[in-house]
């Protein structure tokens, strides 16, 4: 039996057909809660790209399309944060590109990871922007599968680097306000740097996250915690609840219904999960 195909076609009715085996995207895990804009100099790379937007594993994804070159993204980023991921397609030649980089880097945040989608297949190349701190190089015509299969080897990959950062608010006693200081800052972290972050109740019996939210998950850090064996990315984007574009909420059950006696390592496990995904 022949494989089911996907053709994308350029805009302008040009033959620019990039066929994706479906046995090459199977393969391919969900990414996790990042960042990326893309700036597209094609009509064909932005209809891979609006492609991408729609697919499952790119469903935690925030996913931005643009339609320009790399001074377009260094004019943008001068004024606004950089994302988790840039993908830039560019038709400089190999011997002027990186200096048409120069601008972008000086603005780029040292975290932000860089695709670049070029016209050129040149190994020379491709070594100076891996040198120079690019995270790969693609060359054009590219197809759903090379870029999903590029961004999970940046984000996917175990041995990556944990995308997250923790951030613990630990109160002396009931009542200092430890809560409402973590609150406000979750909520000012995702809304005012448009950054993907996960609220994290540890309290089990008093936590007040769902209250302040007005949230009333079924589910919530119960569960991962005494589901350990069960726990990883796809377990973990189900306990959780959104709030709003950037915000998503790991709440306490807030019930005096069972015992919580835990050993000191019990959340190791749920942080690790956590760093993976936000």
């Amino acid at each position: 039996m022949s494989a089911v195909e996907y053709d994308i076609k350029s805009s302008d009715g040009a033959d620019t057909l990039q066929p994706v085996r479906t046995s090459d995207m199977d393969r391919l895990r969900p990414l996790p809660r990042i960042s990326i804009h893309a700036f597209c100099v094609s009509d064909n790379t932005q209809g891979v790209m609006d492609a991408l937007s729609g697919d499952r594993r790119m469903s935690k994804v925030t996913l931005r399309v643009t339609k320009g070159d790399i001074n377009a993204a260094a004019t943008m980023f001068s004024a606004s944060p950089t994302p988790n991921l840039i993908i830039l397609e560019t038709a400089s030649a190999p011997a002027s590109l990186l200096d048409d980089l120069a601008p972008l880097a000086e603005v780029c945040d040292p975290s932000t990871r860089v695709i670049i989608v070029g016209r050129h297949n040149d190994i020379t190349l491709y070594r100076d922007l891996i040198r120079n701190g690019i995270s790969e190089y693609l060359v054009a015509p590219v197809n759903m599968a090379d870029l999903l299969a590029s961004i999970a080897a940046i984000f996917v990959d175990p041995e990556a680097e944990p995308l997250g950062r923790n951030i613990a608010f630990i109160g002396a006693k009931g009542g200092v306000g430890s809560s409402t200081v973590a609150h406000n800052c979750a909520f000012g972290i995702s809304t005012l740097f448009s950054t993907e972050t996960i609220l994290a109740d540890m309290d089990l019996a008093y936590g007040t996250a769902n209250i302040d939210f007005d949230q009333d998950p079924a589910q919530g850090m119960a569960e991962a915690v005494f589901s350990p064996e069960r726990l990883d990315e796809v377990f973990l984007d189900r306990l959780l609840t959104k709030c709003s574009d950037h915000l998503s909420l790991l709440a306490a059950p807030s019930l005096l219904d069972r015992t919580y006696d835990l050993d000191r390592q019990a959340f190791l496990p749920i942080l690790e999960v956590l760093q993976r995904s936000a």
